[in-house]
């Protein structure tokens, strides 16, 4: 998809690197409590998201402006077992949804959230779901993500 300002594209392992580092920037920027400097490598980061778009275990897609990544999208297929009485499509896990500051509210987000979505749909995905933050939830609810009625939920925190 190509606009004026951006290109989305899907995301290559070549990317790895500086969709490692948006996703730093992104994680200090929404945890603005946290200490400036990362208790992990960066490294870490852009060799599971190379090892993941490599073998296709993750999809991804990444918006550009004068060749420039300046957002993101991740996608991680759920299997479902199989049922007897209906379809066991995947269901689609979306996360790390960025969009650097100087290119929000231009298009951008929303162009990478319709070629997930065109993706998702022509998979036959049955459903996506995200864990929003309490900044990011208006965003999801406006492109049409619901609260859910049958999900539970236990965290594990030790």
């Amino acid at each position: 998809m190509t606009t004026a300002d951006f290109t989305v594209r899907p995301a290559r392992p070549g990317d790895a690197r500086i969709l490692a580092e948006m996703r730093w920037t992104f994680k200090q920027e929404d945890d603005e409590e946290r200490p400036p400097a990362p208790a992990r490598p960066l490294e870490e980061a852009e060799r599971w998201i190379r090892d993941r778009l490599s073998d296709g275990r993750w999809l991804a897609w990444v918006a550009e402006t004068g060749g420039e990544i300046c957002g993101h999208v991740f996608l991680c297929p759920v299997e479902r077992m199989p049922d007897p009485y209906s379809d066991n499509t995947p269901v689609g896990y979306v996360t790390n949804f960025y969009v650097r500051p100087s290119r929000r509210n231009k298009g951008a987000g929303s162009a990478l959230l319709e070629a997930l979505r065109q993706h998702s749909y022509s998979v036959g995905f049955d459903t996506l779901i995200v864990w929003p933050s309490e900044r990011s939830s208006p965003l999801w609810q406006r492109s049409g993500f619901q609260p859910p009625e049958e999900l539970l939920e236990l965290p594990l925190d030790t």
